[in-house]
């Protein structure tokens, strides 16, 4: 099912609103919604055979009850439920694989409330194949994320090393939402100056190298420009950590989009150190698109 919208459930609050998100964007962009749900078999110990049959059927119907209740809501948009006996991040993977779009939420019904990100999305969100959204809780922000399509997109940037899948994906969402597209890029002071390290930066340093680093970012942003000439783009250079930057940039975001260096095995979990506290602190959903590394 080639450039569809895969989004994973498990009858719990959050997976439901990640997947009320993916529908959202199957119908912007005219695919099909492709709903799973994983039920892996329960330990022999903790169950006889008749029960795990019982637990596969209890997965089926929430699956069948989500796909009509769905398919209620927007008669025009093709749905269609997976259901697998497979671990729920396995299951993702294997979905994911010649999908256009993964979509979870942040947690399911497992973990703990202290944390803001479950083992299954950061497994998806570090492996897919392809691009990863992780959708959080609705709540609103004063403008932003209120569990519908509001606010910007905002785009983590290193316009040094611009990656081209993101800022695609970036661009591109804004195009189709006709939002702005505000492209956050973090810069820090040269570690050679005496004033990254110890000493108040004098303003004028500080203004001659923010001058530098917004010559820099509009260069970089010209090819996407160009090729999206439609679209608003307003260019946000800070001094600040990355990731601090860019959690501060999602509180009043529709939609952020960050990079991940695309795995070079099977097996390899890979999440920055900016992805990674990004996904855990983000006040909107997320999406990390992968790309090989630059």
């Amino acid at each position: 099912m080639s450039g569809a919208v895969v989004a994973g459930v498990d009858g719990s609050r959050r997976s439901l609103t990640a997947a009320e998100w993916a529908a959202r964007e199957a119908a912007r962009r005219g695919r099909v919604l492709r709903l799973v749900h994983a039920s892996p078999p329960l330990p022999r110990r903790v169950s006889p055979v008749p029960g795990a049959d019982a637990w596969q059927h209890v997965g089926e119907q929430m699956l069948g009850q989500t796909v009509a209740d769905f398919r209620a809501r927007d008669p025009d948009l093709e749905i269609v439920g997976e259901h697998t006996a497979a671990e729920p991040a396995e299951a993702l993977l294997a979905a994911a694989a010649g999908a256009g779009l993964l979509v979870v939420g942040t947690r399911g019904w497992g973990g703990f409330d202290g944390l803001a990100l479950g083992s299954v999305a950061l497994r998806v969100a570090a492996m897919a194949q392809c691009p990863v959204v992780t959708v959080p809780e609705a709540r609103r922000t004063g403008g932003g994320w209120d569990g519908g399509p509001t606010g910007e997109v905002r785009l983590g940037f290193d316009a040094h090393a611009p990656a081209e899948a993101p800022a695609d994906f970036a661009f591109r969402a804004a195009q189709e939402r006709g939002v702005p597209l505000r492209v956050v890029h973090a810069w820090a002071l040269p570690p050679a100056s005496p004033s990254a390290w110890m000493l108040t930066v004098l303003e004028e340093d500080r203004a001659m190298w923010e001058d530098q680093e917004s010559q820099v970012v509009s260069d970089a942003l010209r090819p996407w420009r160009e090729r999206y000439p439609e679209v608003t783009v307003v260019p946000d250079v800070i001094l600040l950590n990355p990731a601090e930057a860019l959690v501060r940039a999602s509180e009043r975001a529709g939609l952020l989009v960050i990079g991940r260096r695309a795995a070079t095995r099977p097996t390899e979990l890979r999440l920055g150190p900016v992805a990674h506290p990004v996904l855990h602190h983000a006040h909107c959903p997320v999406a990390v698109v992968p790309h090989p590394a630059l």
